[in-house]
């Protein structure tokens, strides 16, 4: 233990949050300088924190809001962002991932964050914590911006598995509805099914066959299903949780993030154009700096892995500090709800339900 932190003080008093300090793309000083933002603004929070000592010890002792509340996991390699997730996990046990994983599976800290590799990420999340019962694929939930009150809507699944089947979208539906209640406070969710076209006969047998599933879960669960919704919707107002496969919610999320970044290059270019134009930026700078908050994707780093045994936040791999302490936010105030147990309730009660109604109450939604 290092770092001055009193490990069964901290235990008492303070929420522990599991850091793979190794994972991101701006190196360990980012994710120090991150977690010592997360320890200003929240009196509440530990850290374990996992890498290399050598390294760590001299960037935490930079941090003097980080003593007693820091304690360093020693852990001598690194899962690098071109690993093969399946060479990982024959080779990963002395790794950062590993070891902050195994520190959420030990009970000794409630929530895992890394900006790690994804894939090595989700593989090692599936076979360290195991998945929940009854769930058949965990998914990667992301935030994306929205018109709606609370800022943002839910997509899922960003990436964790490229299939899913109709079984696999409904069970998406109910984590995705658990996630708005304890992440956003939403307490009837609106539940949307991405496909090419809103109509009902439109789009691929499983996409048709989920729409049912949904539908019929639906009332029991507590959501509202507002059937098909489109890419359009993603950041609208129809729905609070869009619900999709990891293929197309990963090419989404790349789209968006692309042409977020197209935008603000344009933006940029437009006021430099000219002397009036230069002018007409430092009159509307305000309004600019209020977009620019509203749409940085810094606010909405952490894609949760659902389905699992624990929660794992993934932050992006070249998140900053402000990236890194939202993540940290995120995977407190999770914690906080007892995220983990509520879903795991949820995904229990809808499999009893499901085991339990007949196949012709399950077909139309309805009961006799």
């Amino acid at each position: 233990m290092t770092a001055g932190m009193d490990h069964s003080r901290a235990r008492a008093g303070r929420t522990i949050i599991s850091v793979d300090a190794m994972g991101g793309d701006e190196g360990p000083a980012t994710v120090v300088a991150g977690i010592s933002l997360s320890a200003k603004k929240n009196p509440d929070i530990g850290f374990i924190l996992h890498g290399p000592k050598e390294f760590l010890e001299p960037l935490v002792a930079k941090r003097s809001n980080l003593a007693g509340r820091c304690e360093i996991r020693h852990a001598a390699n690194v899962v690098e962002m071109e690993d093969k997730p399946s060479h990982v996990l024959r080779n990963g046990r002395e790794t950062s991932m590993w070891s902050a994983l195994e520190s959420v599976r030990n009970g000794e800290a409630t929530v895992c964050v890394s900006c790690g590799n994804t894939g090595a990420l989700m593989l090692l999340s599936v076979m360290r914590l195991r998945k929940l019962g009854g769930i058949y694929r965990p998914a990667i939930a992301v935030m994306w911006p929205s018109r709606n009150p609370q800022g943002f809507n839910i997509m899922l699944d960003g990436g964790a598995d490229i299939r899913a089947d109709a079984k696999d979208l409904m069970q998406y539906a109910l984590m995705g509805t658990s996630y708005a209640r304890n992440g956003f406070g939403l307490e009837r969710p609106r539940v949307g099914l991405l496909n090419v076209g809103t109509e009902e006969h439109k789009g691929r047998a499983e996409l048709k066959e989920a729409y049912d599933l949904i539908s019929a879960n639906a009332r029991h669960a507590d959501f509202d299903f507002v059937g098909f919704v489109e890419g359009r919707d993603l950041p609208g107002t129809v729905c609070d949780v869009i619900v999709t496969d990891g293929f197309t919610g990963n090419v989404a999320l790349k789209t968006g993030e692309g042409i977020a970044q197209l935008i603000s290059q344009l933006l940029r270019e437009a006021f430099r154009y000219s002397p009036l134009s230069q002018l007409a930026s430092v009159l509307a700078y305000t309004s600019l700096r209020r977009l620019k908050k509203r749409i940085d994707p810094r606010r909405a780093n952490g894609g949760v892995f659902l389905g699992l045994n624990g929660t794992v936040v993934k932050s992006h791999g070249s998140a900053d500090p402000t990236g890194v302490s939202s993540a940290v936010k995120l995977a407190y105030e999770l914690a906080q709800k007892g995220f983990s147990e509520k879903l795991a309730a949820r995904v229990a009660s809808a499999n009893m339900l499901d085991q339990d109604t007949p196949a012709e109450t399950r077909n139309n939604g309805e009961t006799e």
